[in-house]
């Protein structure tokens, strides 16, 4: 975002100093400003939407190879937790609105194209951490929502009101997400260790 607004402040200065000069000032500004307009567009197709995966599987190249081809797509719906999706692509993603992963290996077990297997089995490719402002409990509102459902025990409260996520208890499961009654509690995907 910082280098789009330096790169803009730039283009204004550039159309600046050539407004001054009479061969440039037949430029119109509908002009100038397409041309900016199409270098962020640009840009932003460059970026890839990064998505959550079952936590079975070795390289993200593989579900783009395999998945596709795959017609039952049973990792989805052998999901005991209905959070896989299949996205346009044919590839699955998990979505944690619907609720948490519990590591029960049917999708992985279900893969019939080896993409997701139970011997890959890794944390989920997420950070999860809490926003002190929106959380009820660092507001001095006794809450234990995101406590109750994780699995792992990995959310620890220092006293009554001050809940942390131990990074090193935590699986990624997504439990705690969506029953936060503020929605205190976001995450960040990280890439696969192979593929780093």
């Amino acid at each position: 975002m910082l280098i789009d607004q330096i790169k803009l402040q730039t283009y204004l200065k550039v159309l600046i100093l050539l407004s001054n000069n009479e061969r440039y000032q037949t430029m119109k500004r509908r002009e100038l400003f397409s041309s900016l307009a199409s270098s962020f567009k640009e840009k932003k197709e460059e970026v890839k939407e990064s998505v959550i995966r079952p936590p079975y599987y070795l390289n993200e190249a593989d579900f783009h190879k395999s998945c596709i081809d795959c017609d039952d797509k049973k990792c989805a719906t052998v999901c005991e937790e209905q959070i896989i999706i299949i996205q346009d692509d044919g590839t699955p993603k998990i979505d944690f609105a619907k609720g948490g992963c519990t590591y029960c290996d049917e999708c992985a077990i279900a893969c019939e194209k080896n993409v997701l297997k139970k011997e890959n089995l890794q944390n989920i490719n997420a950070t999860f951490s809490i926003d002190l402002l929106k959380c009820l409990s660092w507001n001095q509102t006794m809450c234990f929502s995101c406590k109750d459902p994780c699995l792992d025990d990995a959310i620890n409260f220092l006293g009554m009101f001050r809940p942390e996520i131990d990074k090193n208890k935590c699986t990624g499961c997504g439990f705690c997400l969506n029953i936060c009654p503020t929605d205190a509690i976001s995450f960040k995907i990280q890439k696969n260790k192979e593929e780093m």
